[in-house]
């Protein structure tokens, strides 16, 4: 299982490199100001880092109790990106809606093309962070690899 140390790097990095992606890609996609979409993706960041450090503790808990291991396939990492923005998407469409003064419909939409998005990058990332940093099953520790 993965370290504390090692799920704040994990969540950290995840949105930081997100926000460097999604600023400008929702003022093109949205037409909406960088101010705007600014404190939007800084304000989503915040609420996703807290999701994303509960989601991934919670998940590598429950595969742990039911399968012994917290080894990701590529099918549970679909899964898993899938529920991880199933959970954001419920907690981040009307606090988006309120603040661009947008019907809870155009929110919506606005965050189905966000999770689009984001459902390539948080599969992308997680491969790449599970490629770079494995856990040693056996020792419970994190192995540090950024050889290719």
């Amino acid at each position: 299982m993965r370290t504390f140390r090692d799920r704040v790097r994990h969540a950290v990095s995840y949105e930081i490199i997100g926000l460097f992606l999604f600023i400008p890609v929702g003022v093109l996609l949205f037409n909406q100001p960088i101010t705007e979409m600014s404190i939007v993706a800084i304000a989503s960041s915040l609420v996703s880092t807290i999701w994303n450090f509960v989601y991934n503790v919670s998940f590598d808990k429950i595969m742990f109790y039911f399968r012994g291991t917290t080894e990701k396939n590529v099918i549970i990492r679909v899964f898993h990106a899938i529920l991880f923005e199933v959970g954001l998407t419920i907690s981040l469409v009307p606090v988006v809606a309120w603040y661009l003064g947008i019907s809870l419909i155009a929110a919506f939409v606005m965050d189905i093309t966000i999770v689009v998005f984001y459902l390539g990058y948080t599969f992308c990332f997680n491969l790449a962070y599970d490629y770079n940093f494995p856990i040693d099953e056996k020792k419970g520790e994190v192995h540090y690899s950024l050889n290719p």
